[in-house]
């Protein structure tokens, strides 16, 4: 066979080859790879002890990467210097952790990586990856377990750290703003129970904290916490239960300032309730004040007359064992006109009054200028109520169903802390729905301890009404609009009506609270329910 034939047969097989090739069609890829990375070998040792090392690293039979690491590493005892752990933002075969702290001698610290680690390819985590590691002769292996419910609400948040503080001689009630704990976990995302593993024996303080900066320390501002009513000892074959809250700011008042001619606006934190205002600086004797509370901010608005040629003004700020002097800078502003606001629009509930205020402080109301009249011209009787502080007046009537009413407000109906006087005449209309258009529910207790405050809420666990309760008997909700309801029951110790949450230095735990099943109102239909409490 010469060369040129043997090169012919050599290029048709070649062909036959390409072209069978191409008729099998592209393949799938096969099954989608669900399996996690697997651990190859970790140096040192997984469970190591005395450790002298400042770098570990652990091998995988594939590359991997890390995700959310700030969210999912927890290191107990925590590290004052944060380790460097790698590969962030890539991909490898191993990872290494690189720690840069002077570790404390004779303890086990843990590595807890939550779901961080994934391989590179479909995102499967190697689940709940623990390094140990001891700096003394052998691991520590005592736990505490329990779980973390929300004091308030039905479903508590996720990503809570669960500490113990060591009650030593160096223990004190503060330790929680100023050190981080001896041991932490993480929820993490996806359950509400903990275990912190690899303790010592000891007493100790145990506590839950929905941590908000990531310091491992209590800020009152922006953190929820939760704390066992005493000490616990380690070993200890009890579960824990801890109830999840946000204190009560402490109160605290900021730098007043003008805002406008005549108003200065003072801000705090924390409950207003019982907040004085009193000026230091000379007034003359016609000097007059009102304080009116802002709708939409943490301010109190103090109006005061006549104008003052002064460049600033003092005033002491006083409540409770808070008190401090502040000085307000005084200029030439033009001061607020009166405007009438009203609420609400539309719709009117059976039980909802009709509110009037004023962007300045309302003085004066003439009853005579206002008439209120329903559908079928009929004038309609009502009475007043006046807010002070939130410089709202409540007119009060009796409503009936599928109703029209029309209020009218003639000039000079309203007067303001500065003589001023609405000019035009003011319309407004609204009306109620029928009767048909609302459900009601009906609630049996049992077996219940008085006071209580029962609450429907919607999913997001916002209150849509709520009823006191001091006695055995049924709770009828009526007029209740069509929706989906949670059932809520406040115990309310000192019957003052509302959900007190705790406060960690006064070891005050919040009231407890029950939740019980969704129930579904429908229109003009009504349900009953039977409450067991344990």
């Amino acid at each position: 066979m010469n060369k040129t034939l043997s090169n012919f047969i050599f290029a048709f097989i070649l062909g036959f080859v390409f072209i069978n090739c191409a008729n099998r069609g592209t393949p799938d890829g096969g099954p989608k790879d669900e399996i996690p990375p697997s651990i190859i070998k970790s140096d040192p040792e997984n469970y190591s002890t005395n450790f002298k090392r400042n770098e570990i690293r652990v091998y995988f039979d594939e590359y991997i990467k890390i995700k959310d690491l700030q969210k999912q590493l927890i290191i107990s005892p925590p590290m004052k210097t944060q380790p460097d752990v790698m590969p962030l933002g890539g991909a490898s075969k191993y990872i290494t952790i690189k720690i840069y702290d002077t570790l404390q001698p004779n303890t086990t610290y843990a590595f807890n990586f939550g779901n961080s680690i994934t391989d590179n390819n479909e995102g499967n985590p190697y689940p709940y990856y623990r390094y140990v590691l001891s700096t003394g002769d052998y691991i520590d292996s005592l736990s505490v377990n329990g779980n973390i419910v929300d004091a308030l609400k039905k479903e508590p948040e996720t990503f809570v750290n669960v500490a113990l503080y060591e009650v030593d001689s160096t223990f004190s009630d503060s330790i929680i703003y100023k050190e981080t704990p001896k041991y932490i976990t993480n929820t993490l995302d996806s359950v509400t129970t903990f275990s912190i593993e690899n303790l010592k024996p000891g007493k100790y303080m145990l506590m839950a904290l929905k941590d908000g900066n990531g310091d491992n320390k209590f800020q009152q501002k922006t953190d929820q916490l939760a704390y066992h009513k005493n000490f616990i000892d380690v070993p200890s074959d009890s579960s824990y239960t801890l109830r999840l809250f946000k204190e009560n700011a402490d109160f605290k008042a900021t730098r007043p300032r003008l805002i406008s001619g005549e108003k200065i606006a003072f801000g705090y934190e924390g409950d207003y309730e019982g907040m004085n205002i009193d000026i230091v600086s000379e007034t003359p004797p016609e000097f007059e004040y009102r304080i009116t509370k802002d709708k939409k901010t943490d301010t109190l608005n103090y109006w005061y007359k006549p104008r003052l040629e002064v460049d600033s003004l003092i005033f002491k700020v006083s409540k409770n064992d808070f008190e401090k002097e502040f000085t307000a800078r005084i200029s030439e502003q033009e001061r607020d006109s009166l405007l009438i606001e009203t609420s609400p629009s539309g719709n009117i509930g059976y039980n909802e009054d009709f509110k009037v205020s004023g962007t300045t402080p309302l003085l004066n109301f003439d009853a005579s200028k206002v008439t209120l009249m329903d559908k079928d011209s009929t004038t309609v009787t009502f009475t007043t109520d006046f807010d002070t502080i939130k410089n709202a007046y409540s007119l009060k009537f009796d409503k009936t169903e599928d109703n029209n009413y029309r209020i009218e407000m003639l000039p000079e109906a309203f007067e303001d802390f500065f003589g001023d006087k609405n000019k035009d005449t003011l319309n407004y209309s609204f009306k109620t729905k029928k009767a048909s258009d609302f459900g009601y529910a009906r609630f049996t207790l049992v077996n219940a301890t008085y006071p209580l405050l029962i609450q429907l809420t919607d999913k997001k666990g916002e209150v849509k009404v709520e009823q006191p309760v001091i006695k055995s008997g049924t709770i009828d909700f009526l007029n209740l609009a069509p929706a989906m309801y949670s059932i809520r029951i406040i115990h309310d110790v000192n019957g003052n009506k509302k959900h007190d949450t705790g406060n960690y230095l006064k070891k005050i735990q919040p009231e407890k609270v029950s939740h019980f099943q969704e129930i579904e109102i429908r229109a003009d239909w009504g349900i009953t329910e039977t409450l067991q409490f344990n």
